[in-house]
């Protein structure tokens, strides 16, 4: 990605880092998930996940879900918890309970789904992301993060 520092990713602002996603071809967005700052990434997404949870919207939900990020260097995947319960949300890696829900997903459709570049549905739709569990909340997660939109 053009600008993008992995070493000061963690100053970045969400609607920053939307932009970065929207402007960087998908070409060089896999390069950089396919190098050693992959974990950087994806654990700076995960931990930011609490922060743009939206307890309003979120306040009756109580669920696990896995997001499994293929593609990383040694071939394998990458897999987050996220636990949103009793009105809050909290992140682990790695997953330490049952999901009701499992996404599936490639590094590049990933950041584009969190940085709003790319339509979830149309993913799944086309068989770039894969859901396996509670397709409810599958449909009911983008409602309750503030995406950003570059």
């Amino acid at each position: 990605m053009t600008d993008f520092d992995p070493a000061t990713f963690a100053s970045v602002e969400p609607q920053e880092f939307a932009r970065l996603v929207k402007a960087t071809p998908d070409a060089q967005i896999a390069q950089v998930m396919q190098s050693d700052v992959r974990g950087k990434v994806l654990d700076e997404v995960f931990n930011r996940m609490p922060s743009l949870f939206r307890a309003d919207k979120g306040a009756n939900t109580n669920t696990v879900l896995h997001w499994a990020i293929t593609g990383a260097p040694d071939g394998g995947s990458d897999t987050y918890e996220v636990v949103i319960e009793n009105g809050t949300c909290t992140t682990a890696k790695p997953p330490q309970r049952e999901p009701k829900l499992t996404l599936t997903v490639g590094p590049v459709e990933f950041l584009k789904i969190i940085s709003g570049s790319a339509n979830p549905v149309m993913l799944f739709m086309t068989g770039k992301v894969k859901a396996k569990g509670d397709m409810a909340l599958a449909a009911s997660i983008p409602n309750l993060f503030d995406i950003p939109k570059a």
